[in-house]
């Protein structure tokens, strides 16, 4: 019964101390702990908040990883493993909301700053397509395959079909590089050129390929790439 008080007074005092200071000066663990009050009601979370972090190395990498995986340590639950796992999508889901707000992208700059919350905490590579109408007013952005821009499982084909779906007259495509730093490869940048010929072709313009890493983006164009030359064979 001591221990059980023991421990409602720490859970107390540190949600008190979240609401009136936030967490900038919790510690990892701190926030972890805290997190997992809500998932694990009765017992003390901060053993299990540092087995976490010894076991995946960081509070970003505990966050990001597979429900799967977050059960393997010892006091995590399927109910625990999920609340994690909410935490990164949730974020992603709030940053895009807030990017959903301006309704005109007039400049390449505001079109790469609308895309990169759509590529939070996303672990592996993913494609989406920008839709907007003669005017830059935002129609829809949708993923259009997981993978390398440059796989199979991304068709030009269906990029094309988003685009005359939504009737969109400017597109902008948009990939992450997860592990690597937000620059175009070669591969990237032929099949930028392919798909900007096949939505040219439906008289679709590819205004810009944004690579996004990290909270980063390049822009193909801004970097002075164009996609009107020529594939070397």
């Amino acid at each position: 019964m001591a221990k059980a008080s023991i421990h409602k007074g720490h859970r107390e005092r540190l949600k008190e101390r979240f609401l009136t200071e936030g967490l900038d000066n919790f510690t990892d663990t701190q926030a972890l702990e805290l997190l997992l009050f809500y998932a694990i009601p009765q017992k003390d979370t901060n053993p299990i908040a540092h087995e976490l972090l010894a076991h995946f190395g960081s509070l970003s990498r505990v966050l990001e990883a597979p429900v799967e995986e977050l059960k393997k340590v010892p006091g995590i639950s399927d109910h625990s493993a999920t609340l994690l796992s909410l935490v990164t999508a949730l974020s992603r889901y709030y940053q895009v909301d807030c990017s959903q707000r301006v309704e005109m992208l007039t400049t390449l700059d505001a079109c790469g700053a609308y895309l990169v919350p759509y590529f939070f905490g996303r672990t592996r590579e993913t494609v989406f397509l920008l839709c907007m109408d003669a005017k830059c007013k935002v129609i829809c952005c949708r993923e259009v395959g997981e993978g390398s821009v440059n796989s199979a499982s991304i068709s030009v084909r269906s990029i094309v079909e988003v685009a005359l779906n939504t009737r969109a007259t400017t597109v902008v495509l948009a990939h992450n590089h997860p592990s690597g730093v937000a620059v175009p490869s070669v591969e990237d940048v032929q099949t930028t050129r392919r798909i900007a010929a096949a939505l040219q072709a439906v008289e679709v313009h590819l205004a810009d390929h944004i690579v996004v890493s990290e909270g980063d983006y390049v822009s193909m164009v801004q970097s002075g790439y164009r996609f009107d030359v020529p594939m070397l064979p």
